[in-house]
């Protein structure tokens, strides 16, 4: 059976400023590029972020390629820490704005749709040492600044922005599970700091709006990786357990974002709890008044919880953990490399709570993706990774997101996470994403079987039922 898409459907993938642009000419450290100065050894074979992908270099090259795979679309990030020159003041640094406004070309030369994001983890690291980043105000006002040279610079030519993505990873990370720097284990600064950047978010919504591009079809969202909870039973508190866990790990963020305003239970909760965020009624009213025009999903691995084997009036440190244990399905069906579930039917239950829980906004897939290691594994005489895995993965996927859209979901697009394999943090160039692989030693970049295959997808709009690559 195939399954025909939209012919204005967006066929694209994704990657990040700090993922793929090295570290060349830029005044400012990140948080990652600090971490990796004072903890290399924290970074899978102590690969840092000083290369990545070397997209700063070769980004004329790079965007070829991915427009010889079919991409009719790309979203990448603006580095706060390159862009702006004096991070207090919000001026400019002309290499930057000189760099951004010609990759934005390239992509529109190239008939590729740039979709811009401003905020992907990388946080300039000298406003965490000085003000303790996202914890303050007056960081949240400093991003401001920042969105706003954004959007006067490129907003004539790009129409797609987006606030962050997944900002409930900075609250983990960096505040709960101490797998970013500064890898805090603090809950009332997790929560503060999850309102902040949901703040941050309605506030440089609000000056995208004052600056008029929200008309002649531009428009402002949000990118958030919802992980759909599944209770581990029909039993109450393994339904309660879910729900808290629905409420803290994606509603947070995506009634805030889609109806301006938080999950009162989710709200309540944390008030019992004493840790609850410091707000202002006018604050709240920016939240409520600038919701988002369009959502980004990403979506890779289900979320299933069980009932807490220790109360959550349990004595200690608060975290929202206490509320619910992970389970882990018997049978599941998983990516062993990068220890992920893989379960394509939530992308459809995703599709079908968006339609029916927030107004059926138009949405698009994000990222969604598989990561593989040792790919080299699966190269054949001629340097080609044969990656049948990705293309089923993402074939069983586009099948259950397909489902969503004749059932009514006003999805629009589809981008795989990435393009070209690009460095993810610790786990550097661990575990392989793209349609495109990439030698990191020389900068080599290769096709893939999957961006092949990826480029008959979008030239035909339709996929397969019947591919079952690994069977």
């Amino acid at each position: 059976m195939k399954r025909y898409f939209d012919k204005d459907f967006w066929w694209g993938a994704a990657t990040s400023g700090p993922q793929s642009e090295g570290r060349f000419n830029k005044k400012h450290a990140n948080m990652f590029d600090y971490w990796y100065e004072v903890e290399p050894d924290a970074f899978f074979d102590n690969v840092g972020p000083d290369v990545t992908s070397n997209f700063y270099n070769s980004y004329k090259d790079d965007i070829a390629l991915m427009k010889s795979i079919g991409l009719n679309s790309v979203r990448t990030s603006i580095q706060w820490s390159r862009l702006i020159d004096d991070l207090e003041l919000g001026t400019l640094n002309q290499d930057a704005v000189d760099f951004y406004n010609d990759v934005i070309d390239e992509f529109i030369k190239n008939d590729i749709k740039p979709i811009i994001n401003l905020h992907h983890f990388d946080l300039p690291v000298e406003l965490y040492h000085k003000y303790g980043g996202w914890e303050s105000k007056k960081v949240v006002d400093m991003y401001v600044l920042f969105a706003k040279q954004c959007f006067k610079l490129f907003g004539d030519r790009v129409k797609d922005w987006f606030t962050h993505n997944e900002p409930i990873v900075v609250v983990e990370g960096e505040y709960l599970h101490e797998f970013h720097y500064p890898k805090l284990v603090d809950g009332k600064k997790a929560v503060q700091v999850a309102y902040n950047l949901n703040l941050s978010s309605a506030k440089a919504i609000k000056e995208f709006r004052s600056l008029g591009l929200d008309k002649d079809g531009g428009r402002i969202g949000i990118i958030l990786n919802l992980t759909p909870t599944y209770p581990s039973s029909n039993e109450s508190k393994d339904l309660e357990a879910a729900e808290f866990a629905e409420l803290f790990n994606n509603r947070l963020f995506l009634d805030t974002a889609a109806h301006g305003e938080f999950p009162a239970k989710l709200v309540e909760i944390l008030r019992k709890d004493n840790v609850l965020w410091e707000s202002t009624d006018s604050e709240l009213k920016i939240i409520k008044e600038n919701t988002i025009d369009v959502l980004g999903v990403n979506y890779y691995h289900p979320n299933r919880v069980k009932a807490p084997d220790v109360s959550p009036n349990s004595v200690g440190a608060w975290l929202p953990d206490r509320y619910y244990d992970e389970y882990l399905l018997p049978g599941r069906r998983m990516n062993i490399d990068r220890g992920w579930e893989i379960y394509p039917k939530a992308l459809y239950d995703i599709a079908m709570n968006i339609k029916e829980n927030y107004n059926n906004i138009p949405w698009f897939v994000s990222e969604n993706g598989m990561g593989i290691s040792n790919e080299e594994n699966f190269m054949s005489e001629d340097g080609v990774v044969q990656d049948d895995y990705r293309i089923d993965f993402i074939n069983e996927h586009l099948i259950y997101l397909h489902k969503g859209i004749e059932e009514g979901s006003n999805c629009f697009g589809y981008h795989l996470w990435t393009p070209i394999d690009c460095w993810s943090w610790v786990n550097a160039y661990k575990n392989r994403y793209g349609l495109i692989s990439n030698n990191i030693h020389t900068q080599i970049k290769t096709i893939k079987k999957s961006g092949y295959w990826f480029k008959e997808v979008t030239e035909l709009k339709c996929i397969e039922d019947n591919l079952k690559y690994y069977e």
